[in-house]
């Protein structure tokens, strides 16, 4: 009876006192933010777990994408026991004697078990082969957490007796939601400019939102309290720069967000120097690379694009060496990736023209031309699917002048190229054998 007593007194004080993210944490399917492709209605692992017909699984995703929490929910939506073991301290016997104390719950009980699995791809060949017949029998439900892709760091053997759940960043919507949810949770108001750089620091992890927006309401609480006791707080950017700036930037007025505009605008006005400062400055106050990584491979292309084709592959490898090396030594190959952006041409006919061709997509719909459509299949000739399509490798002249375009977008140009780099030679020959000027 105390024991029960004592549990819920520390349950009590764990809902005041607990870390935001904790106390937000969803008990429900249904208060899971983001995440829709494998929990929204109709999505594949929401009805594996209505139709009880769940098994072992991998959940691969960046850090705050809800890995843990998934697992905790799917154990509940599953009536199953959750044992959490961790990666890092567990060895083959611990995996073992888990397992044993599986099997005699669901030969006591009729309990299922879900063995949850923190940073899954540090565990080693032998205990990982140690979860394999239990995997496969179905005596526990692995549900093993990775940032690291799975493919190169789970046993293939393992992995095949696993689905690949792949959570996704949150994206902006899902973000302010929660920053909404934690702003109610902290009992604080929030500016638009709060909600947006909120979204904009997060970088689509839920906990560092919900762990810098604690740590700012407080001090918009405090501030407000000073000014006018009793008052509701709404936490302003201002509050947020404070909140972050022991972690991820210096101690000064700039801000996280600000040095980040600061490195991609530098690189995109062919500044090294400046690209290099700012890389080092974020580096050197905690910056998470793979953030800096993202930014540059989002740069190749919609700053640099075909005028310098190699820039978008160097980013790849550059934001790959991130995640295989790690700091300190990845620290050479964003430095790296930062000097070639800056020195690279630039263009944005790239991202120019995907705007006017999602405008021209998002309005009416266009059919496709008869010839373009599929005419693979017993029929298709009888429609006219296919009929008259003259396949370029065959042609002479290349069949340039085939229509490709709808009906009604027939002689638009949504790509003006630019007279930079790599895609002046490029649009020059690609004219030259089309025949036009």
């Amino acid at each position: 009876m105390s024991g029960d007593l004592f549990a819920a007194r520390a349950a009590a004080e764990l809902a005041s006192t607990a870390p935001l993210a904790a106390r937000l944490r969803p008990r429900r399917l249904d208060e899971v933010v983001g995440q829709e492709h494998l929990v929204g209605p109709g999505a594949p692992l929401r009805v594996l777990l209505e139709r009880r017909a769940l098994h072992s699984g991998i959940l691969f995703g960046p850090p705050g994408t809800g890995k843990t929490t998934l697992a905790r929910l799917i154990a509940t939506e599953a009536d199953a026991v959750f044992v959490a073991m961790s990666a890092v301290t567990a060895g083959v016997r611990d995996v073992r004697a888990e397992i044993d104390a599986a099997e005699r719950r669901l030969g006591e009980q009729g309990l299922r078990t879900v063995v949850f699995i923190d940073e899954v791809h540090r565990f080693s060949k032998s205990q990982q082969d140690a979860l394999l017949p239990a995997v496969e029998d179905g005596t526990i439900i692995l549900l093993g957490a990775t940032t690291e892709n799975p493919f190169f760091e789970v046993n293939a053997p393992l992995l095949s007796r696993a689905t690949l759940w792949r959570l996704q960043p949150l994206d902006a919507s899902a973000l302010t939601t929660l920053a909404w949810r934690g702003a109610e949770a902290c009992r604080v108001g929030l500016s638009d400019d709060a909600v947006g750089a909120l979204v904009e620091v997060a970088d689509g992890d839920a906990r560092a939102l919900l762990g810098t927006l604690e740590v700012a309401a407080a001090l918009a609480t405090a501030r407000t309290d000073a000014a006018s006791p009793g008052a509701t707080a709404t936490v302003e950017v201002e509050d947020l720069r404070a909140a972050r700036s022991g972690v991820l930037v210096h101690r000064s007025a700039d801000s996280h967000y600000d040095q980040v505009s600061a490195l991609i605008k530098s690189i995109r006005g062919s500044d090294p120097d400046a690209g290099l400062y700012w890389l080092a400055r974020l580096l050197g106050a905690g910056e998470d690379p793979r953030f800096v990584a993202r930014r540059l491979v989002i740069l190749a292309s919609e700053d640099i694009g075909l005028a310098d084709a190699t820039s978008l592959l160097l980013a790849q490898a550059a934001a790959s060496a991130v995640d295989r090396v790690g700091l300190p030594e990845a620290k050479l190959n964003l430095a790296h990736a930062v000097l070639h952006l800056a020195l690279a041409p630039k263009s944005n006919s790239a991202t120019s023209a995907l705007a006017r061709a999602e405008a021209a997509a998002a309005g009416a719909g266009a059919e496709v031309p008869a010839h373009l459509r599929d005419g693979h299949y017993s029929g298709a000739s009888q429609l006219g699917h296919g009929v008259g399509y003259r396949y370029p490798p065959d042609e002479p002249d290349g069949a340039w002048d085939q229509q490709y375009l709808p009906d009604r977008w027939v002689g638009t140009r949504f790509y003006e190229p630019r007279d930079e780099g790599q895609e002046a030679g490029r649009v020059a020959a690609w004219r030259s054998r089309r025949g036009q000027d």
